[in-house]
């Protein structure tokens, strides 16, 4: 049974609107594919900075037969009734079947309506999905019809069993649906193929994208509590900072930077409240005295001199505030 791929690649997707528009794809898709007849297994939506992402798993390879019965007017009917019941079902009368009833007979017809391949299903699914998505804000660039987040680069769509994959026959506005993507903007930017959800993950880590919004949040809370633990500090917990800077970053990279003297004896939740609101850092707390005496902020993308440049320009910035 073949495995759905999708990804919508696009420029920034802002933080708080990733988390809904994963969910959105994945309910939007997978009831659209029921509707039309393509049950599934297991499904789970995915978002970074740049990309919407969904796997289905489990999936038919075409829809099955529907067979629908219709019941009609009575044999003895005004001809135009029966002639407007066959008009409506496509048959003839020698197609329609007769039953007893307790008001005498009556015709019957039997609908039948083949199964679609899956491909195709999708094709038209997912072309209505990108077309209707409930962004709470879009745009249309280019001379194009269709409206999105930010501008959409290019589509994903695979179906992929043990034989191999098959590209979904698909083009919005232009975008024609391949088997290609990119990775980090900055660290890896390179086109490359994939296969399969497996393929596709794999790949982008190796690109320095980790697709999976838990992990980068589990990611830059372990490494923030390490460093933090090691300078004898601990990490004040703030969640909804957590997911807002998780939705900044394809590839977290945790850096602290020290307070200055100066700014020291200032009460911690001051500190706290401009660091969170203007720079999206975490506060480094000293637990003997209570005072926030570092900082940590989650850049995008490792550099050569460790972070020195980034952390160099997050210090000027603070201090100004």
């Amino acid at each position: 049974m073949p495995d759905l791929l999708i990804e919508l690649f696009s420029e920034e997707i802002p933080a708080r609107m990733q988390a809904r528009a994963a969910e959105d794809l994945k309910t939007k898709v997978t009831n659209g594919l029921v509707e039309a007849g393509l049950t599934y297994s297991g499904a789970a939506g995915f978002s970074t900075p740049r990309r919407l992402a969904l796997t289905v798993h489990g999936l038919p390879e075409e829809s099955p037969l529907v067979r629908e019965e219709r019941k009609g007017p009575r044999v003895d009917a005004p001809e135009k009734a029966i002639e407007g019941f066959l008009r409506g079902t496509g048959l003839s009368r020698d197609q329609l079947s007769i039953r007893d009833e307790k008001k005498g007979q009556v015709y019957f017809a039997t609908l039948e309506t083949q199964g679609r391949p899956a491909a195709q299903i999708v094709s038209a699914v997912l072309e209505n999905v990108v077309r209707n998505f409930p962004w709470p804000k879009s745009m249309r660039w280019g001379s194009g019809s269709l409206r999105w987040v930010r501008p959409l680069h290019s589509i994903v769509c695979l179906l992929s069993d043990e034989s191999g994959a098959q590209i979904v026959d698909l083009d919005i506005d232009g975008l024609q649906a391949g088997d290609s993507t990119c990775g980090h903007r900055f660290m890896r930017p390179q086109r490359f193929l994939v296969s399969s959800f497996e393929d596709y993950t794999a790949k982008l880590k190796r690109s320095f994208v980790i697709l999976d919004a838990t992990e980068r949040a589990e990611s830059i809370w372990q490494d923030a509590s390490n460093q933090a633990f090691a300078l004898g500090l601990e990490l004040v917990e703030d969640r909804g900072l957590l997911t807002e800077v998780t939705g900044l970053v394809e590839w977290p990279v945790v850096l602290l930077g020290r307070i200055e003297d100066q700014f020291l004896d200032l009460p911690p939740e001051v500190l706290r409240a401009s660091m969170k609101e203007h720079q999206k850092f975490f506060s480094l707390r000293n637990p003997k005295t209570g005072r926030i005496e570092y900082f940590a902020t989650v850049a995008n993308r490792e550099t050569a001199d460790q972070g020195a440049t980034i952390l160099s320009g997050n210090q000027k910035v603070l201090a100004a505030r």
